[in-house]
């Protein structure tokens, strides 16, 4: 308390040597309203990491044993496992860290000795425990301190294990350090002060330095990240957080090398540790699940846990593509418009028999850049999407069991042990049918019912015999890996999405809901935004809106199973919101059924599935369509209006954006506005409707006449609509602006390029794939890759695969 009141009146003198002789403070008022954004907050730079709250959970509090006993449970069931091993196992090693971390950082910070410690948590309640805590003198040991010798060593060592969690994965590792104790901000400073050249130290300290808030960009140099690569070449995270760092300062090309090296050298170093290990791994696990009693807890050691490193680099690599794409959307539409109608005008005057205007420079100019910006919209985009292909390979699902099998075996199951009596006929049944044939699947295997849950019936006779060789048997579940939903062929066993016609009996909503309890996807923290974002890139391909439904509809019926919990809390996706905005802006070009929010809503209860209007365009309204569920036809007036105002709040408490009252209050009537503006349109989109219906030939003889409420969304989504608070981010704005006017696919408004981008549709997609290969002399993918600066690797042959 001494401390503390010197401390103010030299301030206080301080202030009154510098002639500020007035009593009040209007010195430090007026330099908060000049610097709001230097003076008003200063957080460490973790902080501004990107996708922070996709890790939250209760991860966080449980404890270690906990967490690391679930992980081995987590990596040893069977597949698709409820979340990602990779991620898991990286968990629980950010979690011992940082808590070792702590502990040492608070022993440094405190100056006792272990035995002090142990001395104050052995007293426990007693007052005597508590004197010796705060190091009054009781007890042995309760008078020592730490030497500044050792104090160094202890923040040296809790700076190496922060340095390993940042290494595993910096968002996790920002999470945790921001949960855990404020002192873990400047232990790598004070170790800087004495080894200036200490890596760990160096890189743990990038992340916990104070800068003003959202002034990421401004305020990072890239210096101590390029001495630590340059020290550590062989090293991928200081390479990915380089590129994150990167992607604040908008530096995409520089970024997107940092990544590739970063993947080349994660894959290098994982081809290493799995050669020849592979087989003793699983002779090894072989053992474990024969060998041991299943009680007994399995432990997987750290040099086979898999790690996560890669899935990472993939994930953020196809961002940093996905935004190249998205940032030259506007070049390539910019006087689209007055380029047709030039290109229009001189068709009429050939067709006339005048001599056609002469293009001017100009025009040439601004074609040329508009096609290169074309290309680099497509290019990046289709690097994109191979890359989150790729992400999502890592990952498994399984529909589940047919509901024809499941009926079957409930039919089965059912007959089998509630009818039966002691000489294996049921009651009301003179002739037992033959219930001798099985339920297989396509591999022959069969997984038998537990005989735990059948009652025990007395001694074995050859009735019984013959009744438990009857018994049905589930075949298991059919498992493909995520990217495989996304192919270009359909799957075959796939079950539609969603279901054509829901079924209404008792017995085929039990079957159903039992069928759908067996659907399941392997988790991961950035699954969600990576499946938004693959149908933004699509939307970017320009993929045909029948393909692209199909993709929505498989994206759709993998986000609502998508459930991280008890680890993981439910994420915010910024992809989803820009997507639900684009489908909105849009006018619902891929024909949706129903809303975003009701394809992605968990499976309901047995008989009460969700409406399937069939209304396209008035499905694409968001909240306004299909959001009140079943009973959304008995909503009264006052109802739906005090529902729009609490899903305004809501989205409006969730945006980034919103950082005060006044921002909160202007977000709110946004979207309450934005709703209103919906009912409109929806209004007029019935009448139309019913005139085109109704109406005699005239009436719907303009082709238009089914267009018509597909442009006006971009009317209505003009500037006027955001000068007050712009609900929709830029990416949204540019795709939905691209699936809008981009002219389509091999037509182009060049002089010149008209030709040849015919000749290449006519050759066919096969013929257009081995034109763009980098195997056959694909000039335009090469140009594209010299452009940025990357090199011609392995994985990027694939980019093309997509191409329609």
């Amino acid at each position: 308390m001494a401390r503390k009141k010197k401390s103010v009146q030299a301030e206080a003198a301080t202030a009154a040597s510098n002639g500020s002789t007035s009593s009040r403070p209007p010195p430090t008022a007026k330099k908060t309203a000049n610097e709001p954004s230097t003076s008003a907050l200063i957080i460490c730079r973790n902080k501004h990491w990107r996708y922070i709250s996709s890790f939250h959970g209760p991860w966080l509090q449980l404890p270690p044993e906990v967490l690391e006993s679930l992980a081995h449970s987590n990596y040893l069931s069977p597949r698709p496992h409820p979340i990602d091993p990779a991620v898991f196992y990286d968990l629980v090693k950010i979690r011992k860290a940082v808590d070792e971390a702590t502990t040492l950082a608070v022993r440094a910070t405190s100056g006792l000795t272990s035995a002090a410690l142990s001395n104050s948590l052995n007293a426990g309640n007693s007052m005597l425990g508590s004197a010796a805590a705060l190091g009054i003198g009781y007890g042995g040991g309760g008078t020592s301190k730490l030497s500044r010798e050792r104090k160094h060593r202890m923040r040296e060592l809790a700076t190496n294990k922060l340095s390993q969690a940042y290494h595993l994965d910096e968002i996790a590792a920002s999470v945790a350090t921001m949960q855990s104790a404020s002192t873990l901000e400047d232990v790598a400073q004070l170790v800087l002060q004495r080894e200036p050249n200490n890596v760990d130290a160096k890189y743990v300290h990038f992340f916990h330095e104070k800068i003003p808030s959202r002034m990421m960009a401004q305020c990072t140099p890239l210096d101590t990240l390029n001495d630590i690569i340059a020290e550590r070449s062989n090293d991928g995270s200081p390479l990915r957080t380089r590129a994150l760092t990167r992607i604040f300062k908008e530096d995409y090309v520089n970024s997107a090398k940092d990544l590739s090296e970063a993947l080349s050298i994660a894959r290098y170093l994982m081809a290493q540790h799995r050669a020849g290990k592979d087989q003793l791994v699983l002779a090894k696990t072989l053992q474990d699940q024969h060998g041991r009693d299943w009680r007994q807890e399995v432990k997987i050691p750290d040099e086979d846990q898999p790690n996560s490193l890669e899935t990472q680099l993939l994930f953020h690599r196809a961002g940093v593509y996905f935004t190249i794409a998205c940032g030259h959307v506007h070049a390539a539409l910019d006087g689209l418009q007055e380029a047709e109608e030039a290109k229009a005008r001189r068709d009429a005057q050939i067709e006339r028999g005048q001599e056609p205007d002469p293009t001017t420079p100009e025009e040439a100019h601004g074609n040329h850049l508009r096609l290169e910006a074309r290309k680099q919209v497509r290019q990046n985009a289709k690097r994109a999407l191979r890359d989150y292909v790729a992400f999502l390979s890592h990952f498994d699902y399984t529909p589940g069991i047919p509901a024809s099998l499941a009926e079957e075996f409930l039919r089965r199951l059912g007959s089998s042990t509630n009818g039966n009596t002691s000489n294996g006929y049921s009651s009301h049944e003179k002739i037992k049918p033959n219930m001798n044939r099985l339920i297989e699947s396509t591999n022959g295997a069969s997984t038998p019912i537990s005989e735990a849950l059948v009652p025990h019936r007395g001694p074995k006779s050859q009735n019984n015999a013959s009744d438990r060789s009857s018994w049905p048997k589930l075949p298991p579940p059919e498992i493909f890996k995520v990217s495989q939903l996304f192919d270009a062929a359909p799957l075959a066993s796939l079950p539609p999405y969603p279901a054509p016609h829901p079924s209404v009996s008792v017995e085929s909503a039990a079957a159903t809901a039992f069928a759908d309890s067996h659907e399941s996807i392997t988790y991961h923290p950035l699954i969600t935004d990576a499946l938004h974002s693959l149908l933004l890139c699509h939307a970017l391909i320009q993929t045909p809106p029948k393909e692209h439904l199909r993709h929505a509809h498989n994206a759709a019926r993998l986000a609502r199973v998508c459930d991280g919990y008890p680890i993981f809390l439910a994420a915010r996706s910024p992809a989803r919101a820009d997507w639900v905005e684009v489908l909105r802006r849009a006018g619902n070009w891929i024909g949706l059924g129903t809303s975003w929010e009701a394809l992605c809503r968990p499976a309901p209860l047995p008989g009460s599935s969700p409406s399937h209007n069939g209304s396209g365009a008035g499905s694409a309204g968001g909240v306004n369509g299909t959001a009140g569920g079943g009973g959304a036809g008995g909503e009264t007036e006052t109802q739906r209006r005090e529902r729009q105002k609490h899903e305004a709040i809501l989205e409006a408490l969730a945006d980034e954006r919103v950082v005060d009252e006044e921002s909160f209050q202007r977000a709110v009537r946004a979207r309450e506005r934005r709703n209103r503006e919906d009912e409109e349109m929806e209004k007029r989109r019935a009448q139309q409707q019913q005139a085109a219906d109704g109406g005699d030939r005239d009436g719907s003889a303009d082709t238009d006449g089914n267009h018509l409420p597909l442009p006006q969304p971009p009317k209505r989504w003009a500037q006027d609509d955001g000068r007050e608070y712009p609900i929709s981010t830029e990416r949204a704005e540019a795709i939905s602006r691209w699936v809008r006017d981009a002219p389509p696919v091999g037509e182009s408004v060049g002089a010149g390029m008209g030709a040849r981008k015919k000749r290449a549709k006519g050759k066919g997609r096969k013929s257009v794939n081995e034109n763009l290969n980098l195997n056959g002399k694909g000039k335009g993918v090469v140009d594209l890759l010299e452009g940025m600066g990357l090199g011609v690797q392995e994985e990027d042959v694939e980019v093309e695969v997509v191409d329609e």
